[in-house]
């Protein structure tokens, strides 16, 4: 695609360009904002203003028009959260021949919501290569790439005017040092330097400075803050280079290998079973399961099972009629608590036919604001006339703090953008956890693996749910446990987990969903003050047999002095309400604020007061069982 690059001039915006033209880019313009005349240095999350002098030069060296505008005004939201939840018209981007943007930004997640914001209103691809790159081995990259570029601003411990003007290679056995003795940035991504490039690849000039002049912005114990002047530089010719390769990270990183190579490993010793088709089931296709329901405990209200009136159709309806019929009882239903669908923290899809996706997206779409719910989309054999199926958890939020998003649109090698209207990650205010559904998509492609693989696409689901709650940090305190997972796949001649449905989104093979908990809860001490305190996971797990040839095969996961909680079971040869014996799920009864049935044959099901979804499969399996009747998960406050 043909693409605008965002310069700074310094190191990341400029070695961005390498990596979009290893993807076949084309670079035709440059842009940048900068301070107003007269001043050389802002202090800004967004931008690197320090340089500016030069960018001139830079644009001039890559041979592109460059347009420059004035940073004015003051930040409007300073959250994590960038934009409206709530559906509103924005304008077009109108331009005959810009469809990408190239940022480098590395690990500011400041920076990159907001200009994905802007790309996703102007409907522009991010290209963000670097994103989440590994730091010491970038700065490695860029040098073994030709990247000249010099220290023009020091503002972190262990760096002073004397290293300005030095390149990168001069200054990465520093660098690295003070990362080892001090945890500094090796790419100053916290602000400890900034560069100006001289020279890269796609440079058809090289910078020469001519005049420049040390700058002390102020001096202390901890650290100088200072920069270099440009006063005088000039556009040197160079010989034109040969296409320069840059080192692209490896698909997979080690943990995903392993996961591979394990699902390999049981693919060619494990025999399965050939998937069940609707009819071969036994279903009853007139079997519909209850109205919508819906339960609030505490802040969370779920609703389930939302549907057409399939009892009294009164004429048949368009795909966009009936998702937006499904949409306004699912706005009824959380009228009832005072909610707005932009309450909505998770939302599942269930379509008759993955063919209807792009229309259903469509309509859907015009439901939410730049930042929606966390979403999964499958098809499963939906009973006619029933073509969608959906259900929801929504939270009462108090501030804006309580939901923490990710939601992530570029193109980079850490994990694929979004598809359609989905989020990728919310976080509320009781450390619950959502995480939009994974497919085995190669990020900076936003396609399959080719050859298909189930073995490639389930390492890669997983790596993309691994990174993507990593970016977490300190807050999760790096203890995420999983409470719920559930893996679609396609075909039950795999031997994976977990319901088997007709198809998922873009035809792969295995899809992740999983929602998680970080542990921690709020304890109120003898003082009234609140604190933030780990609670320790339990998590119990039986098999238990039933008459004949049936079995129940359960776990529950909670946490000690804590309410949050979820269970599964799965039963073979036996009745549903088997599950009522079992004393460990007591808790789940009693705080039980959603249930999705998975089922095969058509057994009326009661969730004895919880809101249940019914979701038709055609085989159900689990690590060591490929022929469960049931799939039960129960989820608790």
């Amino acid at each position: 695609m043909k693409y605008v690059a965002l310069l700074s001039g310094g190191k990341d915006s400029c070695y961005n360009l390498l990596h979009c033209a290893q993807h076949g880019h084309e670079l035709i313009a440059a842009a940048s904002l900068g301070p107003e005349p007269g001043k050389e240095e802002l202090d800004s999350y967004m931008y690197q203003t320090v340089g500016q002098d030069a960018i001139e030069f830079v644009a001039a060296a890559l041979d592109v028009p460059l347009y420059r505008q004035i940073i004015l005004g003051n930040a409007l939201e300073l959250g994590t959260e960038y934009g409206d939840r709530n559906p509103k018209d924005t304008p077009g981007f109108h331009h005959p021949d810009v469809q990408g943007v190239s940022v480098g930004a590395i690990l500011s997640n400041y920076q990159r919501v907001r200009v994905e914001h802007i790309c996703q209103r102007l409907g522009l691809t991010p290209l963000s290569y670097l994103w989440q790159r590994d730091q010491k081995e970038l700065l490695s990259e860029m040098i073994s790439a030709g990247m000249e570029c010099i220290l023009i601003k020091v503002a972190g411990i262990g760096l002073t005017t004397k290293h300005l003007g030095k390149t990168l290679a001069e200054m990465e056995p520093h660098l690295v040092k003070l990362n080892d003795l001090y945890g500094s940035h090796i790419c100053g991504e916290g602000g400890e330097y900034e560069t100006l490039t001289l020279d890269c690849p796609p440079f058809k000039s090289r910078i020469k400075l001519i005049s420049t002049e040390p700058v002390i912005h102020s001096d202390n114990g901890f650290a100088t803050v200072a920069f270099l002047r440009i006063k005088e530089a000039s556009l040197v010719p160079k010989s034109p280079l040969t296409t320069t390769e840059v080192s692209i990270p490896p698909l997979l990183d080690e943990k995903s290998i392993a996961v591979r190579d394990a699902v390999q490993l049981s693919q060619e010793t494990i025999p399965g079973n050939e998937a069940t088709s609707w009819s071969e089931s036994g279903m009853e296709t007139d079997f519909h399961g209850p109205a919508a329901s819906s339960k609030n405990i505490d802040s969370w209200v779920s609703v389930t099972n939302v549907q057409r009136d399939a009892n009294n159709p009164v004429k048949p309806i368009s795909i966009e009629e009936e998702i937006t019929e499904c949409f306004h009882v699912l706005q009824g239903s959380l009228a009832k608590y005072s909610l707005q669908l932009s309450n909505c923290a998770n939302i599942n899809i269930f379509l008759s036919s993955m063919d209807l996706f792009v229309r259903v997206n469509a309509v859907y779409s015009t439901f939410f604001g730049s930042s929606p719910p966390a979403r999964a989309c499958v098809a499963v054999d939906l009973p006619d006339p029933i073509r969608i199926r959906l259900d929801c958890l929504a939270y009462k939020e108090t501030s804006p703090s309580d939901r923490r998003a990710l939601h992530v649109q570029g193109l980079s090698y850490w994990a694929p953008a979004n598809i359609g209207l989905i989020l990728k990650l919310l976080q509320y205010a009781d450390d619950r956890i959502f995480i939009s559904g994974q497919i085995g998509l190669v990020p900076c492609k936003l396609m399959l693996p080719s050859p298909e693989s189930l073995a490639v696409e389930t390492a890669l689901a997983l790596q993309h749910v691994r990174r993507v709650t990593d970016v977490l940090g300190a807050r999760a305190h790096m203890e995420l446990n999983e409470e719920l997972l559930i893996v679609w796949r396609v075909g039950s001649r795999y031997p994976c987990s977990f319901p088997d449905r007709e198809r998922i989104t873009k035809n792969a093979l295995v899809e992740k969903q999983v929602l998680l908990h970080t542990g921690r809860y709020s304890i109120t001490d003898e003082d009234g003050g609140v604190q933030s305190e780990q609670c320790k996971p339990i998590l119990e797990t039986r098999v238990s047999p039933l008459p004949g040839n049936g079995a129940l095969d359960w776990q529950v996961s909670r946490y000690e002095n804590a309410t949050a909680s979820c269970g599964i079971v799965c039963v073979r040869g036996g009745v549903i309400s088997a599950i009522h014996q079992l004393h460990a799920f007591d808790v789940l009864r009693m705080r039980g604020l959603s249930i999705r049935l998975f089922y095969i044959p058509s057994h009326a099901a009661s969730g004895r007061g919880i809101p249940i979804t019914m979701i038709p499969c055609r085989s159900i399996s689990t690590k060591n069982h490929d022929d469960w009747d049931y799939s039960i998960y129960i989820l608790a406050n």
